[in-house]
């Protein structure tokens, strides 16, 4: 069942990764894009089966978007609203990593 719930939330970040890649050059595109994220992410419990994998699906799109086309052109643009995507990205993967649970200790 964890693996189920991690690939749908994999799928919903990739999704949510996809609409902000598409609107972050829009002013109200950006704002919005980045707080459904935040708040998704606040939403989700640590753990690596929720959390990471929303963060997970929505770095790997957006990173993979980031890369020139072979047209030689690109989806995130050199400006302060693609920064602001990618210091996006930077932080999420952070924030993922960082609230995950630790692990136990076995009673010695």
């Amino acid at each position: 069942m964890r693996i189920l719930a991690a690939l749908g939330l994999l799928l919903a970040g990739a999704v949510t990764g996809v609409a902000t890649v598409a609107l972050h050059e829009l002013g109200w595109g950006l704002v919005l894009a980045l707080a459904a994220t935040g708040a998704a992410v606040a939403a989700l419990p640590p753990g690596w089966w929720s959390r990471l994998a929303f963060v997970a699906g929505w770095d790997l799109v957006v990173g993979w978007l980031a890369f020139p086309r072979p047209e030689g052109d690109y989806l995130v643009s050199q400006d302060l609203p693609g920064y602001t995507v990618l210091g996006a990205a930077l932080l999420l993967i952070v924030v993922g990593v960082a609230t995950l649970p630790r692990p136990r200790r076995e009673a010695s």
